[in-house]
């Protein structure tokens, strides 16, 4: 695709008229239309003013580089990655000291790419068997994940669907992410209107999630926290989320847990 339907399309995700991206860029309507028409060719410098007024993510950055005929401006490193040495000694810190409680890190795709010794014992509980780096969505979903042991998993399942909307990278759902959302929506029962967005969404302050097995039980909330200012692709898509326990009973359990060997 070309790179002005590309600005295009950003624009009307983000819900602005070309005279209000034309103004905040401080360039004049007219030359945003020519880029969008295919009138004009953007110089590297604009697409990558117009993708920065547009709040357009790091990777669909690059794209929209790419279809103007540039090179790409940002890296796409992987998390072991000498240059992202920085980042990951910060996770590794955050997944240590969260100890005992579960702390797992997600990508764009909802794949734990790591997790603290906490939320691999949860979920190896949950399973019957050690588990490592499983995707969030499926295993929430399937029938065969963890989704027997969520005690309160109607309320759960569902609001996380809306959490996907709410915190996909650029509050939009790329190709891949929006085949994974279809794929859990058409497993064996999961109600059909979860598939609209906002769809009864709860006006609970926070949504425990109750994990129960073997006389076991977990209540936990979550909190997520992003990177700042990152400009590295994978850096910016990667998501901390962090359970703490909502009662005194799962703080025994989750010390419990930690100390079996």
């Amino acid at each position: 695709m070309q790179v002005g339907p590309l600005i295009a399309y950003w624009r009307g995700v983000r819900r602005m008229s070309q005279l209000a991206l034309a103004t905040e860029a401080d360039v004049s309507p007219r030359h945003v239309s020519f880029i969008e028409s295919g009138r004009a060719k953007p110089s590297r410098d604009m697409v990558i003013l117009l993708a920065g007024v547009l709040d357009v993510p790091l990777r669909e950055r690059n794209r929209l580089l790419q279809a103007a005929g540039f090179a790409s401006a940002y890296r796409h490193s992987e998390l072991g990655a000498p240059q992202l040495a920085a980042v990951q000694h910060a996770l590794d810190a955050i997944l240590t000291q969260h100890m005992p409680y579960p702390a797992i890190v997600l990508d764009r795709g909802w794949n734990v790419v790591t997790a603290n010794d906490g939320a691999r014992r949860l979920f190896s509980l949950l399973r019957g068997e050690p588990v490592e780096n499983p995707n969030i969505l499926r295993a929430m979903f399937h029938p065969d994940g963890v989704r027997p042991y969520v005690v309160n998993w109607e309320l759960v399942a569902e609001s996380l669907i809306q959490r996907v909307h709410r915190e996909s990278v650029g509050a939009v759902l790329d190709d891949d992410l929006r085949a994974l959302v279809a794929e859990v929506l058409a497993y064996p029962g999961v109600p059909a209107k979860w598939a609209r967005p906002d769809h009864g969404a709860s006006l609970l302050p926070i949504i425990p999630i109750e994990f129960a097995r073997d006389g076991r039980r977990f209540s936990y909330f979550s909190t997520v926290t992003t990177l700042g200012t990152p400009i590295d692709v994978t850096a910016q898509e990667l998501r901390i989320e962090c359970f703490f326990p909502t009662d005194d009973a799962t703080r025994r359990a989750a010390i419990e847990l930690a100390s079996c060997s």
